[in-house]
């Protein structure tokens, strides 16, 4: 087991927090990556050649997270999802989806004291990131509840497909776009949804902006686009010729995200959609005993 103390974590957060307002101060001032150059030449993926695509086979391990389970579905990270350590997340998160080195440390740390391990010492498999009301919480919009599913490693269609279809602005090339509002209004409904049927739910504060940030980043790095989204969601593939919708040279900063986040938090009313969720439990919960 790998302790690190309050202060020092406090310390250190304090240290990536300024780090990432530098960079994005430096963003602002610095030209963006150009089109088709997004990725860093020499990586995989750069020009929008993605190396091929391998669904998962039995025995493989994948998480609740789409992006990094595509990663191992092109064998960026290994093909299996075992043995990664926090500093391969992030360096194949920080190329292939161009967030800010800050953000990319960031993230692996708190996942590394969630689970107790050293950063740089000890590997993880992409399971092991679903520990629950760690990273992973209730109310995807991808994956059911692990109340009633503990193998976070497969999306649930019904959920993707409806988020897909929710999606209600065009960009100038008419592209179906996922808006702010449309991931509002989605997540209000899951929230509603699983709060009404799973019998242990639970959604405190720090997860519900993880939620949103979770959903902001469809608005992001993949700029909502619904056709990507569709295969990033669904399949768990990187399309060919993609490259990250992000283009500032230092990558997404956590300071740069939060308007983002914070609009999609902001629309988020599951009141409206309460009502319907509890009927629609309360007659699923009455079928088995009218059967009887």
């Amino acid at each position: 087991m790998f302790l690190v103390t309050p202060i020092a974590r406090a310390i250190q957060d304090a240290g990536v927090f300024s780090w990432d307002l530098g960079l994005t101060l430096i963003n602002f001032v610095t030209p963006s990556r150009k089109v088709d150059h997004v990725t860093p030449a020499g990586h995989p993926g750069e020009g929008g050649k993605w190396p091929e695509y391998i669904a998962p086979k039995e025995g493989d391990s994948r998480g609740s997270c789409p992006g990094l389970n595509a990663l191992a579905n092109h064998g960026i990270l290994p093909r299996d999802g075992k043995n990664i350590s926090f500093p391969e997340l992030y360096s194949t998160v920080r190329a292939t989806y161009n967030f800010a080195p800050s953000f990319c440390f960031f993230v692996p740390n708190f996942a590394a004291r969630m689970l107790n391990k050293s950063y740089k010492k000890d590997k993880i498999d992409l399971a092991d990131l679903d520990f629950h009301n760690g990273i992973e919480h209730d109310a995807s919009l991808t994956r059911k509840d692990i109340h009633f599913i503990k193998d976070q490693g497969k999306p649930h269609l019904p959920f993707v497909r409806e988020l897909l279809n929710s999606a209600s602005g065009k960009d100038k090339e008419g592209n179906v776009l996922l808006t702010p509002a449309d991931l509002s209004r989605y997540s209000s409904k899951r929230r509603a949804e699983s709060r009404a049927n799973n019998p242990e739910f639970s959604l405190d504060l720090f997860h519900k902006i993880v939620g949103s940030t979770n959903a902001s980043i469809f608005l992001t790095i993949f700029g909502g686009r619904a056709s990507d989204l569709e295969s990033i969601l669904i399949e768990e593939r990187l399309p060919e010729g993609w490259e990250s919708r992000i283009r500032e040279p230092f990558g997404l900063t956590i300071a740069s995200f939060q308007p983002t986040i914070l609009k999609v938090a902001f629309g988020i009313d599951e009141r409206k959609y309460a009502a319907e969720a509890s009927s629609t439990a309360a007659a699923e919960n009455e079928e088995p005993n009218a059967a009887v």
